[in-house]
């Protein structure tokens, strides 16, 4: 009878000092950036406004985030928020797809100062005055489209996709160039297929930015029906001309729930949306 083989069992790994430095590190990291919204997660809850830093809140309510949501003044600007969000990630990530597919085609004459020219553009650009001519000259100034175009190209975002797509296997490519499709279709039928850990990572980075944009705004946009709820609710904020359908809550408990509301969909969105970006990080890390 053949002897079977005894496979040892695996050592275990011996926690070292690096190892519990690095720990520590990250635990403090970790608190450094979960405390402060706590904080402001805790005092939109509570009743009445503290300096203090308290766990729970000590007399809990739900009134400010109902005031938010009852004031008419900020359904507008919250609706002209998600439309740019949407258009203005669309727009980002079919440009970023299709430049950065453009970029991998080889056999492509001048794609190397088509690039170039595209990397430039990441190092100088020509300033706020020009860029403010060149909107006012496409009719942007005063519209809130300038927040659906202004950001419709990102030419970092642009550079990861066009890594991604380098990191498709080649031989993927030529079969179907074999098969007898063409450069679209192997962009719509196995580029894009391939493509939604990165979709879904740039993306993201799309949506946070026009989101969360208020410089835009406020340099491009002065009627007050166009402007976005970032905007809108700072003003509110920052000239205290806050809603106040009750007086049993204090001004700092509107302002923080306030800061929740505008950060939540995003809290909401993100966990579904992480296996995706843990994996994007690494867009192009990997090649053939």
């Amino acid at each position: 009878m053949a002897k079977e083989k005894i496979i040892a069992p695996p050592k275990k790994k011996k926690v070292g000092t690096f190892d519990i430095v690095n720990y520590i590190v990250f635990i403090l990291i970790g608190l450094i950036i979960i405390l402060p919204m706590w904080k402001v997660l805790v005092d939109s809850l509570n009743r009445y406004g503290v300096y203090q830093f308290r766990l729970w809140p000590r007399d809990f309510t739900l009134e400010g985030y109902l005031t938010i949501i009852k004031t008419t003044r900020l359904i507008k600007p919250f609706f002209i928020s998600l439309l740019t969000t949407v258009l203005g990630t669309f727009l980002g990530l079919f440009l970023s797809t299709l430049g950065g597919y453009v970029l991998i085609q080889f056999d492509m004459p001048g794609r190397n100062i088509f690039a170039y020219f595209l990397l430039f553009t990441m190092i100088f650009s020509g300033g706020m005055i020009p860029e403010y001519l060149v909107m006012k000259q496409l009719g942007l100034v005063d519209s809130w489209w300038i927040l659906v175009f202004k950001h419709g190209i990102n030419v970092y975002n642009l550079v990861l996709m066009r890594n991604f797509f380098e990191g498709v296997p080649a031989s993927l490519y030529e079969a179907a160039r074999i098969d007898g499709c063409s450069p679209m279709g192997i962009f719509f039928r196995i580029v894009l297929p391939l493509s939604k850990a990165a979709l879904a990572s740039i993306g993201l980075m799309f949506a946070v930015t026009v989101w969360n944009d208020y410089s835009t705004v406020q340099i491009y946009i002065t009627n007050p029906d166009n402007v976005n709820f970032q905007y809108k609710l700072r003003t509110m904020i920052m000239d205290g001309d806050t809603p106040t359908t009750s007086y049993n809550i204090s001004q700092t408990t509107l302002y923080n729930a306030g800061i929740i509301v505008a950060i939540l969909p995003f809290m909401l969105l993100y966990p579904f949306l992480q296996k995706y970006f843990v994996t994007g990080v690494n867009i192009g890390a990997v090649k053939e």
